[in-house]
């Protein structure tokens, strides 16, 4: 699964923190990138499916009182463990840059 695409990345680390449905993923995405990412429902219902597909992210239970057509999703184990992979590249990624620019700063 690595490396994540901007997508994927975005909606994991969104329901890392909660369970969501599509509309609060959409928002939690635009509202963490400082409103430079927004994910189209076609995209986000088709990663979604891959997401699902891959075990990285499961149904959650709607909770009482919510509209029952809204589908919830969450984040499982898998998922975690992608995110911990992805966060570590991109930290390898970052480290490997600066020393690079900031050698010919020097």
């Amino acid at each position: 699964m690595l490396p994540l695409t901007e997508a994927f990345y975005y909606i994991l680390i969104a329901l890392y923190a909660k369970p969501a449905h599509g509309y609060g993923i959409m928002q939690d995405v635009e509202e963490m990138s400082g409103g430079r990412v927004k994910i189209g429902a076609g995209t986000l219902y088709t990663a979604l499916n891959t997401l699902l597909g891959k075990g990285l992210i499961d149904h959650y239970p709607v909770p009482e009182g919510t509209d029952a057509r809204r589908k919830m999703y969450a984040i499982t184990e898998d998922g975690r463990e992608v995110v911990a992979a992805e966060l570590e590249r991109l930290t390898e990624l970052l480290a490997s840059g600066r020393r690079i620019v900031h050698a010919e700063e020097a």
